[in-house]
């Protein structure tokens, strides 16, 4: 379980961007985050995989807490978090498959299990044929497809994915929601930032709306019949 306890934020001396932000997380559960732009979708986002730490507040990640967290046990809590980030972040001097094989050689994995696994996804999210390229020569909707692919080759524990359909077209954003989805049915907790309410209601998720730096959340609805 993730928890926040009357978390706030802010940037040096500025104003607080996040203000009494208080919710969990359950294992397994898949959650979408909506809200305008300025809303602080973006600090929440940091604050989830560990890329900054609170203001104040009470923040919780797998039984452990933030504050009395010593910085050398970061790193192995950060390695049960996947991140897809909105400008993908890919590294340019490796190739789509060598971007998605990092988190499974970091871990230790043997050579033929990196190879089938990574193969297998990117055939998956339609990049058979663009494994060996490296981003430079790659559009925006395929460097996203590798970025997602990265992100979950591992299984992390919690998957936090901002805009990961914003490059791609309806059907491809069809199937990259039924990944997601089949992962959180695998176990990972997943939180999903998105601007498309078309997607949201297409999961039928509980929603995290974020407005004005404070939290509210929603039940999701049904899901959409994908043959309506």
């Amino acid at each position: 379980m993730i928890t926040f306890e009357n978390v706030g934020m802010r940037y040096g001396m500025g104003s607080e961007i996040l203000t009494d932000v208080s919710f969990s997380l359950e294992r397994r559960s898949f959650h979408f985050l909506v809200g305008p732009s300025g809303a602080g979708k973006t600090t929440l986002l940091k604050l989830l995989y560990l890329a900054h730490r609170p203001s104040r507040g009470l923040v919780n990640f797998f039984g452990k807490d933030l504050a009395t967290l010593e910085r050398e046990a970061l790193p192995r809590i950060r390695r049960r978090i996947g991140v897809v980030f909105q400008d993908f972040r890919l590294l340019e001097h490796l190739t789509a498959f060598e971007n998605v094989a990092l988190p499974l050689r970091l871990q230790g994995a043997k050579k033929a299990q990196v190879s089938d696994h990574v193969e297998e996804l990117l055939c998956w999210v339609g990049l058979e044929d663009r494994m060996h390229a490296r981003p430079a020569t790659l559009s925006g909707g395929e460097k996203q497809r590798v970025a997602i692919a990265r992100a979950i080759i591992n299984k992390p524990d919690l998957l936090v994915a901002d805009e990961p359909t914003g490059n791609v077209d309806a059907e491809m954003s069809k199937r990259l929601m039924h990944l997601f989805v089949a992962l959180n049915k695998e176990g990972t907790t997943t939180v999903v930032a998105t601007h498309d309410e078309g997607l949201v209601k297409s999961v039928g998720a509980p929603i995290l709306r974020l407005e004005k730096g404070q939290i509210t959340r929603e039940p999701g609805g049904s899901p959409i019949d994908p043959g309506a």
